[in-house]
């Protein structure tokens, strides 16, 4: 929760602040995210406005994970940026809303509050780191992946191969082996006679 009652209720009012907080539990998508307990450094601007205080912001966090191609753990810095207001629970609703707004039973469910003075950040952090997480995060740009055969990770191995059988064909691979094998019975023989052709 941060407080606003320094920043006093007078339009252009502006106040900075920085703050290490702990990350709060599921704060990420399932490959990457900043680990519960991590510290998060939050720069703020809170400025006051007629509606309320509005929240400028950068959140610098470290992220945990794994690549999606190899699966190897993979860390990285993050920095998201936000803004949002949180509006005053006396403000003038014809501010926030106009009454002919088709959707402002939305619209104000979807807006932020200030409860005493105070405001909860929780919400507004989670929606931008969430949305400034990679969805496909890798190791590197050119990560090979792993072998879709065997599961061995290919940036180990670069002249990693399997002999592909098509497996329409798999059948008469035993086949072509013995074949082989009869026409080495068949083959001429040195010095031999070609009775047939005379």
């Amino acid at each position: 929760m941060f407080d606003t009652r320094e920043l006093g209720r007078r339009p252009g009012a502006l106040k900075r602040v920085s703050r290490s907080i702990e990350a709060p539990a599921d704060l990420g998508i399932e490959v990457i995210g900043v680990a519960e307990g991590a510290t998060v450094e939050l720069s703020l601007r809170l400025e006051s406005v007629m509606e309320g205080v509005l929240v400028t912001g950068t959140a610098r966090a470290p992220l945990t994970g794994e690549c999606v191609r190899c699966l190897e753990p993979l860390e990285r810095e993050l920095e998201a940026d936000f803004q949002e207001l949180f509006s005053y629970p006396d403000a003038d609703a014809r501010s926030r809303i106009a009454d002919t707004d088709v959707d402002a039973e939305d619209d104000e469910e979807e807006m932020l509050f200030l409860e005493d003075d105070f405001f909860d950040l929780e919400p507004v952090l989670r929606d931008a780191v969430v949305l400034s997480l990679p969805l496909q995060p890798v190791c590197q740009e050119d990560c090979p992946g792993l072998c879709s055969e065997c599961g061995a990770r290919l940036a180990d191995d670069p002249d990693h191969h399997h002999e592909s059988v098509d497996i329409r064909w798999a059948a008469l691979q035993g086949l072509a082996g013995s074949e082989m094998d009869g026409e080495k019975d068949n083959a001429p023989r040195s010095g031999g006679d070609d009775s047939q052709e005379k």
